[in-house]
């Protein structure tokens, strides 16, 4: 075929055309390094027990999540973000920052065994509270500004158990500046905070309230998480938790809000995170069982999609997986 204009039409098709030529021009990298591996601590010894709704994640006891901890470091994953199950929970959510709790023994363990690997906590009440709210019931409602302390006080038992990140996702108003105040005051100004900064009353979590244990005893948490509707207001959230010390910033749930990833990474130049949770990665986890996708293929686009969005940072449970793929 000829063509009478001078400057032939573009062919795309001509960067698409092999493997090498499409690997020098991809636009999106996703690295092991990108990625985050949550875990569920527990008590007692050579515990092991899967999550249903969870396939391939479980409760681990202290021992056994640093047997698993080995695996993800061996791997080159980076990171790991702590959750804990108490023996016991109370109104005041007690067992968050005591220093015998089973957050604080697995940080002691885990940095013992594995310094180089950094472990994040989870700062927050309701995996503790016998209510399942994120913070202190006041009446009928949770009260934000009592609630503060409680998380100041979890944050700074985290960082001298050894955290090396402490990741507040409670969504009270103001907590960052009180987790930021109250660490630099215990000498631990170095700690970083990575916040839950926009984090959605999201129908996605189903899975992980079964597996921390931590679905609300009565009403629901739209109150304190945001709205699914709603951008701006994530903006402004952002925002207000950069002005009170974070040093990143986290968008959760992931695959139904890279929106909001984008909008986030437009108006900072902090390490954007975001959270593949419970229910996306259920859903995957079911579809795969039933022979409809191909779990390598479509994690791999999926958490590419996070990438391109504007994410620098992956907290996903198909991390072990990822890091065997990829690494």
């Amino acid at each position: 075929m000829t063509h009478s204009h001078s400057l032939p039409p573009y062919r795309s098709r001509r960067l698409r055309a092999t493997p090498a030529i499409r690997s020098m021009v991809r636009e999106t990298g996703l690295g092991v390094s990108d990625l985050i591996y949550p875990l569920f601590a527990v008590p007692g010894n050579n515990v092991d027990l899967p999550i249903p709704s969870m396939p391939g994640v479980r409760h681990l006891s202290v021992d056994r999540l640093v047997e698993e901890c080995r695996i993800v470091a061996g791997l080159g994953v980076p990171a790991v973000l702590l959750f804990g199950l108490p023996e016991t929970k109370d109104e005041l959510g007690s067992g968050a920052y005591s220093d015998t709790g089973i957050v604080q023994q697995a940080v002691r363990a885990i940095k013992s065994a594995l310094p180089e690997l950094l472990v994040v906590t989870d700062v927050c009440l309701c995996e503790y509270t016998s209510h399942g709210h994120c913070g202190m019931i006041v009446g009928e409602t949770v009260n934000n500004d009592v609630t503060l302390p409680l998380l100041a006080r979890t944050a700074v038992s985290h960082a001298k158990a050894g955290a090396d990140i402490v990741a507040p996702s409670d969504m009270m108003d103001l907590r960052i500046g009180a987790i930021r105040q109250a660490l630099d005051d215990a000498a631990f100004a170095e700690t970083p905070i990575l916040s839950y900064a926009a984090k959605y009353a999201s129908a996605f979590y189903g899975p992980f309230r079964e597996a921390a244990q931590s679905a609300p005893a009565f009403g629901d948490r739209r109150a304190y998480q945001m709205d699914p509707a709603n951008v701006r207001e994530a903006l402004k959230e952002v925002r207000q938790d950069i002005a009170e010390g974070a040093d990143m910033v986290m968008v959760k749930p992931a695959l139904a809000y890279m929106d909001v990833i984008r909008a986030v990474r437009e108006i900072t130049d902090l390490p954007v995170a975001t959270y593949n949770v419970s229910g996306e990665y259920a859903m995957i986890k079911a579809a795969v069982a039933n022979g409809w996708l191909d779990e390598r293929a479509v994690v791999l686009e999926m958490l590419t999609g996070f990438k391109r969005a504007g994410a620098d940072l992956i907290i996903t449970y198909h991390a072990v997986d990822v890091a065997r793929w990829i690494g």
